[in-house]
């Protein structure tokens, strides 16, 4: 049983019992919990001096989490529960809000032992902005931001393996490695067809490569947001920004961010990794860093051995909840056949 387990029993909630059968989404769905949230929701808004205006609902329930959604005087506000494995983001979103404000929203309340965090509204995220406007373009403008609050976050790696922040950086990554294959062995052994035991078997038989590479990348560190897309950023394509929804985040070599963000755009223009429109968007958040022709390289191995990392914070997420998505982690493992980012 971990932190927030104990938290949530201590309490008042039934979730020992829930986490037991490996299911929070009953838990977030029953009447009780339902209940403990609204109250303290009430408690934070007139703490605040914010009058609520409706009923709170439940738009969103996964194996990582769930959300509520309430108007307020002051407009939308959400309650964020994450899963008992991601529940580092409520202390995470404290510290960034008082070290990154800038970048990220600053939460209206805090319930560490619970595991809650009471966020307002952020308004339409990139995606819903730019309608058929080019996401090239807008990702031009937002990734030199980011790569600005992972400069800003530098000088604090202690700070965020505080605040729980799963250490990925490339001296311990041959460790995830061995624990990537240990989780992705159990599917394979329950669930795994002749592919994945092939998957599994290929990437076991390069632990020595994998080492060894990880002994090549410089040792930058900084934050990982780990699902960089256009839906966790808040704002239009020329604004500042906010980045949103931390809860894959990893203390890791900051360039691996760009593994989920530029395959993302790739998938989304239906092109090459080495299209124009994708490397231009490299090279915009390469530049806060320096020059992007000498770290083209560093940046194709970090994103490379961040493979790893994705697939641990893949079963992380889903911790014994898995449903649809149970076959995920294998397979972000086994993209490390591809040596490329994608």
């Amino acid at each position: 049983m971990n932190d927030h387990q104990r938290g949530l029993q201590q309490a008042g909630d039934p979730a020992g019992a829930q986490y037991a059968g490996n299911s929070f989404t009953a838990l977030w769905t029953s009447r009780e919990w339902r209940a403990e949230a609204e109250a303290w929701i009430d408690e934070q808004l007139t703490a605040a001096g914010v009058e609520r205006l409706g009923e709170v609902t439940q738009p969103r329930v996964r194996p990582w989490g769930t959300l509520l959604r309430v108007d307020t005087s002051r407009g939308p506000v959400w309650l964020k529960a994450p899963g008992p494995e991601t529940v580092f983001e409520v202390p995470l979103y404290r510290m960034l809000a008082t070290v990154a404000p800038k970048w990220v929203l600053d939460p209206i309340a805090v319930d560490v032992t619970r595991g809650w965090v009471l966020l307002p509204d952020g308004g339409p995220t990139l995606r819903e902005v730019l309608g058929d406007r080019s996401l090239s373009d807008a990702l031009v403008n937002v990734v030199p931001q980011y790569a600005q609050l992972q400069v800003d976050l530098l000088p604090h790696t202690e700070d965020l393996l505080a605040a729980g922040v799963t250490d990925m950086r490339p001296a311990v990554m041959p460790q995830r490695l061995e624990e990537a294959l240990e989780t992705t062995g159990r599917y394979v052994e329950s669930s795994g067809d002749a592919e994945a035991r092939e998957i599994h078997a290929w990437v076991a038989s390069r632990r020595d490569d994998f080492a060894a590479r990880c002994r090549d990348l410089p040792d930058r560190v900084s934050l990982d947001h780990n699902d960089l897309h256009s839906n966790n950023i808040l704002g239009g394509p020329s604004d500042q920004v906010r980045f949103y929804d931390w809860g894959d985040s990893v203390l890791a070599h900051p360039f691996s961010s760009l593994l989920v963000t530029l395959g993302s755009l790739t998938r989304k223009l239906e092109v090459a990794p080495d299209d124009p429109l994708v490397l231009r968007v490299r090279d915009a958040y390469l530049e806060v860093f320096g020059t992007p022709a000498d770290l083209v390289a560093e940046l194709d191995l970090a994103c490379w051995l961040g493979k790893v990392a994705r697939a641990l914070v893949w079963d992380r997420a889903l911790h014994g909840d898995p449903g649809e998505f149970a076959r995920a982690p294998l397979e972000t493992l086994g993209s490390l056949r591809m040596n490329s980012w994608l």
